[in-house]
Order: C-alpha cells, then structure tokens, then sequence
C-alpha cells in the first residue's frame, strides 16, 4: 500500500480493496477524487484476483497489510468494491477488524452471491455462489458489523451481480445509483460524492 503524506486529523486513512480480476489501479479515480478532498487514501493489491485464491486468504493478505501500514489502535476506514466487498467483510468479521475500522463502505458487493459467480469454477467463485457456506456463514452474523457506521452503494442494473439487490445490506445506509455497467461504478461522479458522504458520517 502506498499512502499519501497529508492527512486530516479529523479524518481516518481510507484503505480501497478492488474487485476480481483487478488490482489496485482500478481505484484510481477514485482514490485520487478522495486524495483531492482531503482524505489519506491507500489502495491494496489483492493478488491472485481471478478467483484461485479463498476469499480467507485475500482477508488474510489484507489484514497483514493493515497491521503492517498502521500502528495497533490506529483507526481506518475502508471501502470495498464488489469482491473487494466480501473480502473486507471477512476481515472485519472473522480477523478482527472490526476493532479498528470505523466506516465501511461496499460498493456492488455481492452480499448474498451471485449467479454469475457459477461461471467460474475456481474457490472464490463457488464462495460467491448465493447460498454458499462461505456466504451462509458471513450473513449469519451480519449484524455484528451495525456497530461500524455502514454504507452499501449499488445499482439496480448491474449485470455482474445478479440479481442486483444481493449488493445491498440489511442495515446501515443504501444508495441506489443507476449506472449502467459493473465497472462503471468505479468511474461514476456520483457513487465518488456518495462515498465521500460516506466517510463524512
């Protein structure tokens, strides 16, 4: 991770975990529209993303990467896109992140699977099947994470996440933005303002 050297006392790092088949790069804009708004932005490689690896040893690589960046006790924030989503999740309900993350932010995360995810016959892909074990274990004690302010950002187009609605949370704040394509949510003036308002709570 790389992190920018000005930072808001009042504002936490915000740590970005990008979706399958991406690395870090794909939050770019983002990162540099939170960077431009004052926020100390960092974007994690995930590596493998093309769904070979668990999505626990994503988690894992994340959580390291954390405690490797920050010192113990140090509050962040983290935003997660699409399988960055599950994986961020993971690591705030079964690595204790939650101790140290203070906004959540999924942006089209497939919460409760995706029927596209059986076209990929690799570990993270049958994790992301709707009514997996992995899913069924994460959603059994979702609530944990109401004591974190959270934000689920989706579109009811989505053609990645089917059906669409599985990107949204039982709790916390929804925004419901109609773009067009998976990808695009990561290009979207829109979604950036609603995550900015976000980390703004």
């Amino acid at each position: 991770m790389q992190f920018g050297m000005q930072m808001s006392v009042e504002r936490h790092p915000v740590v970005l975990l990008h979706g399958i088949d991406d690395t870090a790069d794909a939050m770019t804009l983002l990162g540099g529209y939170l960077t431009r708004r004052g926020w100390t932005v960092g974007s994690m490689c995930m590596e493998p993303s093309d769904g070979t690896a668990p999505l626990e040893l994503l988690a894992k690589l994340v959580a390291r990467g954390i405690d490797n960046q920050f010192p113990p006790g140090r509050p962040i924030d983290l935003v997660g896109f699409s399988l960055g989503g599950i994986v961020a999740r993971y690591y705030l309900q079964r690595l204790s992140g939650i101790e140290r993350v203070r906004r959540f932010v999924t942006i089209s995360a497939p919460h409760h699977g995706t029927l596209t995810a059986y076209l990929r016959r690799n570990p993270a892909g049958r994790q992301l099947h709707p009514g997996s074990p992995f899913l069924t274990d994460l959603n059994r004690d979702v609530r944990m994470l109401a004591k974190l302010q959270v934000t689920s950002i989706w579109t009811p187009l989505d053609l990645m996440i089917v059906p669409a609605a599985s990107s949204r949370l039982p709790f916390g704040h929804e925004v419901r933005i109609p773009v067009v394509l998976h990808p695009w949510m990561l290009r979207n003036q829109h979604v950036f303002a609603a995550v900015e308002l976000a980390l703004e709570k």
